[in-house]
């Protein structure tokens, strides 16, 4: 009974209570929240300090390849006459040292980075926006599936080194041999990655809904499809640019590349392999920078992937 008063005498306290007014306007927030998909995806990428690291990296490798050949004047392919200054290595006038022709290995790192990655950007631009419009067509549409399942599978069958190297000798040597040769191919490689995502989401509510309602197939792949997977493309967009580099430099070192007189990564190690015995830094220098590029693209690429789960936003 003691306790029971004491209760009593608790909970009639005024001072204890006091009654609050209903508001309208609060009320209305009840559920609200400010999460933004974009917003947490590019916090959780960021989270990391390698990341953040790379993404550095990659973007003073990007400026700088574009930027150094406006404001430098050292010609990349300028020659020497002078035997002295063939071979010299890596000091203060030649941080790269210069090659059996007298050429500074420094601006044509630069000039070959700035090549290559417009090459690898083009190829990733083809195959990632042809593949998405043709794997969105190709998950959605089950009339067009044998097809493209046959299609598919014929061209992923042939070994894709024969494949670059007999295009490359079919046509001659340039950029845009290089860029048909391997966007021809990879679109498709694309377009299979798309459709089995898309087949995931392709009957859901609201796309049944869109169907019923008679919303043409375009408008329902544009809006209704395609922003589920943004995230995606853009994740094979960055992982598209390390296997296009990697691909030239292998087309370059086998001899089927670029033209000798146009300068890219793929030229320069090549020439540098030749005299790799006497003066291996011509080839390690590039190289470096090389792997720097690729491996920072392929780290970006799985770390966004994982990002971009709504699964690891916080």
């Amino acid at each position: 009974m003691t306790t029971i008063k004491k209760l009593e005498a608790v909970t009639a306290d005024p001072k204890l209570f006091r009654g609050t007014e209903f508001d309208y306007a609060e009320s209305e927030n009840t559920g609200f929240t400010n999460y933004s998909y974009w917003k947490s995806t590019f916090r959780t990428f960021f989270r990391s300090p390698m990341v953040v690291l790379l993404t550095a990296v990659i973007t003073a490798i990007v400026l700088m390849s574009f930027l150094y050949p406006l404001i430098s004047k050292v010609d990349p392919t300028k020659t020497s006459i002078m035997p002295l200054e063939w071979n010299l290595r890596p000091g203060k006038e030649h941080w790269f040292g210069t090659d059996t022709l007298g050429r500074d290995i420094w601006a044509r790192a630069w000039y070959g980075c700035r090549n290559s990655i417009l090459l690898a950007l083009c190829i990733a631009a083809s195959d990632v926006g042809i593949g998405m419009i043709a794997g969105a067509f190709w998950g959605y549409n089950r009339k067009i599936d044998p097809v493209m399942i046959e299609l598919y599978n014929i061209m992923t069958n042939i070994p894709s080194t024969v494949y670059l190297v007999l295009l490359a000798y079919i046509m001659n040597t340039s950029f845009l041999t290089l860029f048909i040769a391997m966007a021809s191919r990879g679109w498709i490689v694309e377009a299979r990655f798309f459709r089995n995502r898309i087949l995931s989401i392709r009957d859901s509510e609201y796309n049944i809904a869109s169907r019923c309602l008679g919303t043409p197939m375009r408008k329902i792949l544009t809006r209704n499809i395609i922003p589920h997977i943004i995230s995606l493309i853009i994740m094979e967009a960055a992982l598209c640019v390390p296997y296009s580099i990697g691909s030239e430099v292998f087309l370059g070192f086998v001899g089927v590349g670029m033209p000798v007189d146009v300068i890219t990564l793929g030229n320069i190690v090549n020439q540098g392999r030749a005299s790799f015995t006497l003066h291996p830094y011509q080839m390690l220098l590039p190289t470096i920078v090389l792997c720097i590029i690729t491996i920072a693209f392929y780290v970006l690429g799985n770390r966004f992937a994982d990002a971009s789960d709504p699964r690891n936003h916080v």
